[in-house]
């Protein structure tokens, strides 16, 4: 008898993705090899690991390219956040399950990311305990939401008063970039548009928001979740 051995594309930008069961020292890109390798010794007994990305916007391009049949996303990663690059991967009409794996608690971005069209939801402190269940479930059109979280997002109310609904899926990269500290010139540079155009998206964002200066504009991205400090 066969084992069909699924395909997870993993992505991870996050150092502290893990408890004490996994511990590294502090060393920039090592840090990055050491969890990958530790979420790859998790995962390949049962799973192949189709690739592994260090931004949104490779993450993107690197689902259509792989096809992979679960991607493991962290929501802060630079360039393009973690949700909005599924919200893309969504609209691309890639049918891979998405399962994120955050040290965000906040039921805020529990509700983006299931919104967003991810089906998995797993803190970091959990991971060792719940990643395979997680996927395991998604795997089988079911959701996954690390307990501690599920119990509120039985409560949706705050949704409605969610600001960053008010903006365009364009808007928020601009946003995530200028909090990123990002130049005008840069983001162009990055989303391939001008820099009269990225000029046009801010003063919409600032005008949808109520705000009134660059220093606002970081704050409302920190605040809003769009970046994280």
């Amino acid at each position: 008898m066969l084992s069909l051995r699924r395909s997870i594309h993993l992505f991870l930008i996050n150092p502290d993705l893990f408890n004490e069961s996994f511990v590294y020292p502090r060393g920039g890109s090592d840090d990055h090899k050491l969890i990958t390798e530790s979420l790859k010794s998790l995962l390949e007994p049962e799973y192949e690991i189709a690739g592994t990305v260090t931004d949104g916007q490779a993450l993107v391009q690197e689902t259509a390219r792989l096809q992979p049949d679960v991607i493991v996303v962290d929501i802060s990663m630079p360039k393009l956040n973690g949700i909005d690059a599924v919200r893309n991967i969504k609209k691309n009409g890639n049918r891979a399950k998405i399962i994120f794996l955050t040290m965000h608690p906040e039921v805020t971005y529990a509700s983006r990311a299931l919104e967003a069209g991810g089906l998995g939801f797993v803190l970091k402190h959990s991971a060792p305990s719940e990643l395979l269940i997680a996927i395991k479930k998604v795997l089988n059109n079911k959701k996954y939401i690390t307990p501690r979280v599920a119990a509120e997002l039985d409560n949706s109310a705050y949704t409605r008063r969610d600001p960053i609904r008010k903006l365009t899926s364009r808007q928020r990269e601009v946003l995530q970039l200028f909090g990123e500290g990002r130049s005008t010139k840069q983001i162009g540079d990055i989303l391939f548009i001008s820099p009269r155009t990225v000029e046009f998206h801010k003063y919409n964002i600032m005008e949808e928001l109520g705000i009134h200066n660059n220093a606002e504009l970081i704050h409302h991205a920190i605040k809003m979740g769009i970046v994280t400090i």
